[in-house]
């Protein structure tokens, strides 16, 4: 007589059973989830500061990225200086009163093409298809980077007028005068850089911003007073550098730093950023809102 050794399967346990094991669950999250404080909704202001906080921590992977605002303000102005230093003023020190304020306007302007560059890449890697669908206040992804790279701008006014100082210039507004001439350029330089971030929109390249960004910038860096007197140039070359905003910034920052009285270039250069942010900054906005 054979004995059947088969272990049975384990009854079902009734329904109520289950329900009676995941209620003290159920209870013990919904006490959690309800028992705290809800967080206070983020502040555009304090969005964007982690946006710009971001911006900087790339440095901290991406060393490489100070490239820009060390070495070539560094060579920008030494190159400069000593091409033409002699040539038209008859000694660097000389020609580095006049050239310092504008070589400073130059390096930093030079560089904010890189705002579009780098956003680009961040959309290609699908980046800004998470930020979109953030509960957070729509720009502050796209200013908390423009935030960011203020920083580093202001690093390269620094190292260039480092530099002016060690060849030889001594600006008659003294520290002050020199702060408020770079929070000026740091202030048109925040407006410029609306243009590269609304190309970085509608150009499917880093590439194309870059050679996009020089076909603008050469006319307007190079055709204004940065380097010369415009009145030994021709009259049609005039006319362009009297309405160039480029020369209105130059101008304003030599009259600040020179301890001058400032004229209406100060308001004008606040009136150029201004604009800039308003236009730019609202054609960025729509096609960011709608990328296809």
């Amino acid at each position: 007589m054979s004995t059947d050794t088969r272990t049975q399967p384990d009854a079902p346990e009734p329904a109520g059973a289950a329900s009676a094991q995941t209620a003290p669950a159920v209870s013990a999250i919904a006490e959690a989830l309800t028992s705290g404080t809800r967080p206070a909704r983020p502040t555009p202001l304090s969005t964007s500061l982690t946006f710009g906080w971001r911006s900087l921590l790339k440095i901290k992977h991406l060393p490489e990225q100070l490239f820009d605002v060390t070495v070539f303000p560094v060579m920008m102005t030494l190159l400069f200086t000593y091409l033409f230093g002699g040539a038209l003023e008859g000694s660097v020190q000389a020609y580095i009163a006049f050239l310092a304020p504008g070589v400073l306007v130059q390096s930093v302007l030079f560089i904010t093409m890189y705002t579009g560059t780098t956003l680009r890449t961040d959309i290609d890697r699908g980046v800004f298809d998470r930020f979109r669908s953030l509960p957070i206040w729509r720009p502050s992804a796209l200013v908390g980077m423009l935030l960011g790279d203020a920083v580093r701008f202001a690093v390269a006014s620094g190292i260039t007028a480092a530099v002016c100082l060690a060849i030889g210039w001594r600006p008659g507004g003294g520290v002050i005068g020199v702060l408020a001439g770079i929070g000026l350029v740091l202030v048109f330089a925040f407006g410029l850089g609306w243009i590269w971030t609304f190309l970085s929109m509608i150009l499917r390249t880093p590439g194309a911003i870059m050679g996009v960004a020089s076909f603008v910038l050469m006319p307007l860096l190079f055709g204004s007073n940065i380097f010369v007197d415009p009145s030994t140039m021709p009259g049609w070359l005039q006319a362009w550098v009297e309405v160039n905003p480029v020369s209105h910034l130059v101008t304003a920052v030599r009259e600040l730093m020179d301890g001058l009285p400032t004229g209406p270039e100060v308001a004008w250069s606040l009136m150029w950023s201004a604009g800039l942010v308003a236009v730019f900054g609202s054609l960025t906005m729509w096609r960011y809102r709608d990328p296809s």
